[in-house]
């Protein structure tokens, strides 16, 4: 079954974020709200298929039972590689993979992954088609409107919806332009007609600036055509924001006492995660969940001095 097919119209979907969309931060949102769809964390094609790296790439692609449906974000280069990981992702518990052609991180550009493959057309093209022959899973893109420029977008999205991948997430800046100006919504229209003349068939999703429920509701109206609305940076904001609630602090009606509570919950799940790599001999990194913590505690008196 494609997975992308039995989504609703304005399907929700939970972006791919290095050190965050882990298996623990899942099954948070899952609890506040879960999107339609679930995307892992960033897993490296090369680390996958190597000896060394193998064990490291197989704990970022650790689903639970709470998970499905859920797609894996992978990257890299090397379309050797793209098949390998294809080829075992079904048995892994996966209902798709995506091909991540938008990441802005330099040390991922620089290794030719990412937002760089938006350069290297030829071997995008390359990576995608290996990663299909490899696999029954749907083949998804994720990228941006270009690398340098937006007019980019007009040459490169073509490219990309040959293909035939089942979606196509356009995060809707320039890997220049990061997330330092408004995400270019007013585009949207004039992608949906190459969409429509190439690939009439690929879902389309878009990123970039939107922060919750509510707006994709309002954003489906102004854009019905859009199948799907992706949210990053909003979980941060408010990790109910799938729902459509909001803290008491902003008016809504989530409780000081509901975020504390879903603070425990995250830390309870940090601490079985953590003990169970720890008795397989591995480590479960700390950084990511303290830079949770402006998440639970914040918008009231003493926040920042607890923190």
């Amino acid at each position: 079954m494609n997975i992308w097919q039995s989504l609703p119209k304005g399907f929700t979907v939970l972006a791919p974020m290095e050190g965050v969309t882990d298996v623990v931060f899942r099954q948070v949102i899952n609890r506040t709200g879960r999107p339609d769809l679930f995307y892992t964390e960033f897993t490296n094609v090369t680390s996958f298929a190597s000896e060394k790296g193998r064990h490291d790439a197989l704990e970022r692609l650790t689903v639970c039972a709470t998970d499905a449906p859920i797609i894996a974000q992978i990257w890299g280069k090397n379309p050797e590689h793209f098949a390998i990981l294809a080829a075992e992702l079904e048995g892994l518990g996966f209902q798709g993979l995506d091909i991540n052609m938008g990441c802005p991180d330099r040390h991922v550009n620089k290794a030719g992954g990412g937002a760089a493959m938006i350069r290297t057309p030829e071997l995008a093209v390359a990576c995608i088609q290996e990663a299909k022959k490899m696999t029954k899973l749907p083949v998804s893109v994720k990228t941006r409107l270009g690398f340098t420029y937006v007019d980019e977008f007009r040459d490169w999205l073509p490219l990309v919806l040959a293909q035939d991948v089942a979606n196509l997430t356009i995060h809707l800046r320039t890997r220049k332009e990061m997330s330092k100006v408004p995400a270019h919504f007013e585009l949207i229209p004039e992608i949906l007609k190459i969409r429509d003349s190439i690939a009439p068939g690929t879902k389309l999703t878009i990123n970039g600036d939107i922060q919750d429920l509510n707006q994709v509701k309002e954003l489906s109206l102004q854009y019905p055509e859009v199948d799907g609305f992706m949210i990053g940076r909003g979980v941060f904001v408010n990790p109910f924001c799938f729902t459509g609630r909001v803290q008491e602090a902003r008016g809504g009606d989530v409780s000081v006492r509901e975020l504390m509570e879903l603070f425990k919950f995250h830390l309870d799940r940090y601490d079985e995660r953590s003990e169970a790599l720890l008795s397989q001999g591995s480590r479960y990194p700390y950084e990511p969940l303290k830079r949770m913590f402006k998440l639970y505690v914040n918008s009231f008196d003493g926040a920042s001095d607890l923190r």
